[in-house]
């Protein structure tokens, strides 16, 4: 049927007034769009591609299978696989789509994270930044810290035995303290590896990545003398809670000052030397310990020895924006559908990390749009509220998609100075009081876990399997 340029322009404002409906997924589409298209993700792929090859299913078509599966889906990859199937995207089975996710290299989850990453740092709005304490706001914060892939799906022969959970990959995430926004992440199929060895291999995406002099804040799992090495390695700094096991010998000469932070809280301050006095990387730091009444105290380790032009208070209290990486992990684990894996190798499962990682970012910018309108800080606008509203607004837009209206057929923008006015026209007059963060007013008290051992490393476990001789039968 052909219509009359008066229904055309009936559909065409038609087109306009659903799609404004539905705000937070046109932006959400747009916004990968333009940093996913399929040049870069194929660019990428033959960049980071090893041994593996383009068939049937290429790497952007596998990006666009994950995305559905995360973003409508519920995590679900067979619902995903089985309705591309359905409307003759998916041309290979959903076996062949299995085992591409299964044998994706880790270099490729890698740079597929770090490269996507880097366009959404550039488009996250800079009236959305944090700002650290104003002695510190020379420096750019970098937390670290690792995470072990968790609650893998016994689908693979090898597994059904297997008692207890498994681990899939372990990988090494780095986060920017100013935009909230994850850099990169370097991985490893092994779940019980030791993340603090990746330290190497990801500062130089970090110090390529962020401009100036940073300032690495890290758990006491980090704190020894070669990692305090490779921090200040180029002029960095770095503020790590001390381990129990790296000794501090006291500079007797130097003074001793103390204080009370904002909850009345003493503190006191040493500087001194960590290593022997003939350990080759023997250090000179300065020593901040909290006393907490109720808790273990907590003794921090810095390079910045100017106590003058760096306060104590100031870094006691940035310290604790290391907590908010354990927080990322806890929002792409049950907001972005992490806890449903969707293949059952190590390789898989790093790839879908790196893939809830993105969105958490894409959420992350999306977030600042909203706070720089609402002339309010990001933090307090909920990741999980707000990611509600985009899954229900994708599934609206996917529906209607599939019933031939044309709403895919939005133009990419050119740049990213379009692309940011575009979010700005959008996400401009969007808001709703659901999205504001409940806030814990009562503080709760810290109740110590047990660490019994209950998981395996699938990649040991099949590791082991190959390498034990066939039985023979007699």
């Amino acid at each position: 049927m052909t219509l009359s340029k008066e229904g055309t322009a009936m559909d065409s404002a038609r087109m306009q007034a659903l799609s404004a409906k539905m705000p937070l997924a046109q932006a959400v589409v747009e916004v990968l769009r333009y940093v996913g298209d399929d040049a870069r993700l194929q660019a990428i792929f033959e960049r980071e591609r090893g041994r593996c090859y383009d068939d049937v299913i290429r790497f952007p078509d596998l990006v666009t299978l994950i995305g559905d599966a995360l973003l409508e889906h519920g995590g679900s990859g067979n619902q995903s696989f089985s309705r591309a199937r359905e409307a003759g995207e998916l041309k290979a089975s959903k076996v062949a789509a299995y085992g591409k996710l299964s044998r994706l290299p880790i270099p490729l989850s890698q740079a597929f994270l770090a490269d996507l990453s880097h366009s959404l740092r550039e488009l996250f709005p800079p009236q959305a930044r944090r700002q650290p304490p104003t002695s510190l706001r020379d420096l750019s914060t970098i937390t670290m810290d690792g995470k072990a892939i968790k609650k893998v799906a016994k689908r693979l022969k090898l597994l059904r035995k297997v008692g207890g959970g498994l681990l899939g990959g372990r990988a090494l995430v780095a986060i920017h303290y100013e935009t909230g926004l994850v850099i990169g992440m370097h991985a490893d199929e092994d779940g019980d590896a030791n993340d603090v060895r990746f330290v190497p291999d990801l500062l130089p995406l970090i110090c390529a990545e962020i401009e100036g002099i940073l300032l690495f804040l890290a758990d006491s799992g980090f704190c020894d003398l070669q990692r305090m090495e490779e921090y200040t390695d180029g002029g960095n700094h770095f503020l790590i809670r001390r381990h129990p096991k790296v000794g501090f010998h006291r500079d007797p000469e130097s003074p001793g000052p103390s204080g009370i932070d904002a909850r009345g809280r003493t503190f006191f301050e040493e500087w001194g030397w960590l290593g022997a006095a003939n350990h080759p990387k023997r250090r000179y730091v300065r020593q901040i310990t909290l006393q907490r009444p109720s808790e273990p105290d907590v003794a921090l380790l810095t390079d910045l020895l100017d106590a003058e032009l760096y306060p104590a208070e100031d870094l006691l209290n940035h310290y604790l924006q290391r907590w908010g990486i354990e927080q990322v992990f806890q929002k792409v684990t049950e907001v972005f559908h992490l806890q449903g894996l969707i293949g059952g190798t190590p390789k898989a499962t790093i790839f879908q990390f790196a893939f809830c990682l993105l969105l958490y970012n894409l959420i992350q910018v999306i977030r600042g749009y909203l706070a720089t309108h609402q002339q309010r800080e990001t933090e307090t606008i909920s990741v999980e509220n707000l990611f509600l509203d985009v899954h229900r607004q994708l599934t609206a837009w996917s529906v209607l998609v599939e019933a031939g209206l044309p709403l895919d057929d939005i133009p990419v923008a050119p740049n990213l100075t379009a692309l940011a006015r575009r979010l700005h026209k959008l996400l401009g007059p969007v808001w709703s009081d659901r999205w504001i963060k409940a806030t814990n007013k009562k503080r709760r008290a810290h109740l110590p876990r047990a660490h019994d051992r209950t998981h395996g490393s699938v990649y040991r476990i099949l590791r082991a399997s190959v390498a034990q001789p066939p039985k023979l039968r007699c």
